[in-house]
């Protein structure tokens, strides 16, 4: 059985001829040149910030909740704010916007905030 590889705009190879990436994180943002597989790095941006948003929806929904108990009981809510603004502002991190490689792009997942990298990296 012969196995082939289709790239984000449709094209296709035969696995066994192709150089294929060395991981599949951004499998989706493969281009095909010739034989060789690349990474369309805009592309892989957009898969990467869908993963970023994917991460911080239930930080930002924890946040919620505390920023609604603090509420009702008068406390003060201005970390709570910050760490939902941090949240926030998470896609629009230079180091993602400044990535000129895939390697630069995975090491952009902001740990402190986000927690561990889906990139295993």
């Amino acid at each position: 059985m012969t196995k082939t590889i289709i790239d984000k705009d449709g094209n296709s190879i035969t696995a066994a001829s192709a150089t294929v990436p060395s991981d599949r994180y951004f499998r989706d943002a493969w281009s095909l040149s010739g034989t060789v597989i690349t990474e369309d790095l805009s592309a892989a941006k957009v898969i990467f910030l869908e993963q970023v948003r994917i991460a911080r929806k239930p930080l930002l929904e924890a946040q919620d909740i505390a920023y609604m108990k603090a509420l009702e009981t008068s406390s003060d809510t201005t970390a709570i704010v910050t760490e939902k603004q941090k949240l926030r502002d998470a896609p629009a991190a230079a180091a993602i916007t400044n990535a000129d490689t895939i390697a630069k792009l995975k090491a952009a997942w902001d740990t402190s905030l986000l927690g561990a990298s889906p990139y295993g990296d």
